[in-house]
């Protein structure tokens, strides 16, 4: 009998202490965010093409000859994010093999690996294709909204792996795809989604074409003659608001429903970003959108769609 419980033992995953799995989840999620911030850095700086066309290799080199400052910064972002693929690889091996068949953070890994391998392929477009550095392209606007919805939909899946797996698999939270679909919460989530893609074609307009003054960018939002990504430039502030209005008015209620803490907390948070969101972006229009306030202001974004999408997430589970 005992060799028969030793074989049935050694057929189930190997239990890992989920203490320490939760906590590489959320680490691989933060380290992610860092790396987006770098992309970003990538771009207000104009070094996209720091490694000439060649990808992966830099300049033709494995090890580039440091010559330029464009040189290091993107070469220093490609290490980071082959870093980043690596630990996402090493997430999903630990899922695999740490957590129960069915539970939802082992699913949620397995996703996260496919968009990041997705995120590195986009990368490798964008460098082949010429679509950095001062390239103002139509072309370049929807490979930068690529880019950006994909990033996004990476970001949510590390955060339901690490959220999840908080849970035994008996109360994790289910998979908001496999449930009936709530349009208030799917069009919250798309909602912030196109505001993210206004606001990436904005920060390139910023960076391509910088204006001397608030002055003076308002009078090249609406000058006929000016490029389409300068007169797009006004969008993303309407959008923004419009957006900002209507999360509140769905993380309100349960904010003050406290239905479970949980949800509450994210409720909370959620209207925390919204707010602070909008004064980082009326900030940065007030400055001139120097690089560090765009950081600042693409790390909020970030940090509200992850609390939006676990959000939704614990409202489904919450209504399912």
């Amino acid at each position: 009998m005992q060799p028969a419980a030793t074989e049935t033992s050694a057929s189930q995953p190997r239990r890992h202490s989920p203490d320490r799995f939760r906590l590489f989840a959320w680490g691989v999620l933060a380290y992610n965010l860092v790396v987006i911030l770098w992309g970003a850095l990538v771009r207000a700086t104009g070094s996209g093409a720091g490694c000439g066309g060649h990808w992966p290799l830099c300049n033709g080199d494995v090890l580039p000859e440091i010559s330029q400052s464009a040189t290091v910064i993107e070469f220093t972002h490609r290490l980071m994010s082959g870093a980043a693929l690596l630990a996402v690889v090493a997430l999903f091996g630990w899922a695999w093999k740490g957590l129960p068949r069915r539970h939802p953070a082992r699913r949620w890994a397995a996703w996260s690996l496919v968009f990041i391998c997705t995120e590195a392929l986009i990368g490798a477009a964008l460098v082949l294709l010429g679509h950095v550095a001062r390239n103002e392209s139509v072309g370049r606007v929807y490979s930068l909204a690529t880019h950006l919805v994909n990033t996004f939909l990476l970001l949510a899946c590390l955060a339901l792996t690490a959220w999840g797996a908080r849970d035994p698999i008996s109360t994790a939270p289910r998979n908001p795809l496999s449930l009936r679909p709530r349009w208030p919460l799917a069009a919250a989530l798309a909602a912030l989604i196109i505001v993210a893609v206004a606001g990436a074609i904005t920060a390139l307009g910023d960076t391509l074409f910088p204006a001397s003054s608030l002055a003076q960018g308002v009078v090249d939002d609406f000058a006929a003659t000016a490029n389409f990504l300068i007169r797009l430039r006004i969008v993303h502030p309407m959008l923004a608001v419009l957006a900002g209005v209507f999360l509140a008015t769905l993380a309100a209620p349960e904010y003050r429903g406290r239905r479970t803490p949980r949800l509450r907390a994210l409720s909370g948070w959620l209207l925390a970003l919204v707010v602070t969101e909008i004064m980082a972006g009326g900030v940065s229009v007030l400055l001139g959108a120097p690089i560090w306030m765009q950081l600042i202001h693409l790390l909020v974004a970030d940090l509200l769609w992850i609390n939006l999408v676990l959000f939704a997430s614990e409202r489904l589970h919450q209504a399912g």
